[in-house]
């Protein structure tokens, strides 16, 4: 079994860390409880190189990468569910960590928590790291009075969008390296192997076939021009990136986003998995449901998914129910709006919303799937018909060389 390094605390908070074996991450956790400790990191041992390592990197932000913000809310909340104070469990988090980023963080949080700011209050100060999401769910979590609990319910999103969005990232990671390879094999050919022919071909003096012709055309063209090619690229890329600043164009590309054939129904899964889990988590959490709204409609990256939930909004503060307006825009998928009315019209809108984000999450899942299925062989044989064109122009061209009069 593979071996985990631990960090914990017992009841007297007193620190713990060493290494055990264990099956994964979660049976760690269960021995050390059962030992009476309080786990505070449980990670894979020295010798494993995982993403958790890699998203940890510092790249020279500021802020906190969103695997540190976890690691911060799941510590502080075992801390507090466990019964020590708020002072105390900062103080135990900065001994135990080896982080100096998160200890550089931590430390002006205690500071502020000393001088009796509410841990809110000293959050909100720290933009950078932490959203009005994250502020608004602690702040809720201290109006109720159990501040442990709300963090626990915050570390269970933000571990449920960090899987999310690393499923994303890990489906595209193939799609993406087989495009690189491809470009980079047919540049090889084009601007390598076709020259070596060509200095062949115009030695017979002979008329090239119209396929060989335009081959040798195009290798010339993008070895002559390479240099203004990959600058006009560039320069489209940064000038892509400023019109999708202006918010008139990013509506428009968002709209024609949606409309995408396979893509559009995984980006609208992903947007509606996401508004509804930051919804539904800041109800839970005590949020009232106006404010939320406001809140939740941040943590969607469409801008015209976005802007039906601020018309939702405000019909909503007309007296109007939230499914309603929601499904007269038609930009969300059927289903979840069925169980939000339903949610809306038994008490319980809070949880359906939960639900609705487990389902699309697992849809986002098997959407991904389906389309990875037809996008890969499409890539592949798309690429394989490129090449085979190339060597049948080469090909024709030296079989012609035979017709040549001796």
């Amino acid at each position: 079994m593979p071996l985990y390094q631990y960090r914990a605390v017992t009841a007297d908070g007193e620190n713990r860390d060493g290494a055990l074996e264990g099956s994964d991450q979660q049976a760690v956790v269960h021995q050390l409880q059962e030992k009476g400790l309080i786990p505070i990191s449980v990670e894979a041992g020295e010798g494993s190189f995982g993403i958790s390592k890699l998203l940890n990197t510092k790249v020279g932000s500021s802020g906190l990468s969103d695997t540190r913000l976890l690691i911060f809310t799941q510590q502080l909340a075992a801390l507090m569910q466990a019964g020590i104070a708020l002072d105390r469990a900062l103080d135990i988090m900065l001994q135990v960590s080896d982080d100096e980023q998160l200890q550089a963080l931590v430390q002006p949080i205690q500071d502020g928590v000393r001088r009796g700011q509410p841990l809110s209050r000293v959050l909100a100060d720290v933009p950078d790291s932490f959203s009005q999401f994250y502020v608004s769910m602690v702040q809720a979590a201290e109006v109720s009075g159990d501040l442990g609990n709300g963090l626990s319910q915050l570390a269970s999103y933000l571990e449920r969008s960090k899987q999310l969005r690393e499923q994303v990232l890990s489906a595209l990671i193939y799609p993406i390296i087989l495009v690189i390879v491809s470009a980079i094999s047919l540049l090889i050919i084009l601007t390598y192997v076709v020259p070596q022919f060509q200095q062949l071909f115009s030695d017979m003096g002979q008329a090239l076939p119209l396929s060989t012709a335009i081959v040798i055309s195009i290798a010339e063209f993008i070895r002559d021009y390479f240099p203004w090619m990959l600058l006009v690229l560039i320069l489209g890329a940064f000038y892509v990136r400023y019109m999708l600043s202006k918010p008139e164009a990013r509506f428009w590309w968002h709209a024609r986003q949606l409309r995408l054939p396979l893509l559009g129904g995984v980006s609208q899964r992903i947007e509606t998995a996401r508004f509804t889990r930051s919804l539904g988590t800041l109800v839970q959490g005590g949020v009232p449901l106006l404010s939320a709204l406001g809140i939740a409609r941040e943590t969607i990256g469409n801008s015209c998914m976005a802007q039906a939930v601020n018309q939702a909004t405000k019909s909503l503060k007309e007296g109007k129910h939230l499914a309603g307006p929601l499904q007269a825009t038609g930009l969300f998928p059927s289903l979840a709006l069925q169980m939000i009315q339903v949610g809306e019209e038994t008490g319980q809108l809070e949880s359906m919303l939960l639900k609705v984000a487990d389902v699309y999450d697992r849809e986002v899942s098997t959407a991904i799937q389906r389309t990875l299925s037809i996008l890969t062989p499409v890539l592949i044989v798309g690429l394989g018909i490129l090449i085979a064109g190339i060597i049948m122009s080469i090909l024709v061209a030296i079989m012609s060389i035979n017709d040549i009069p001796i």
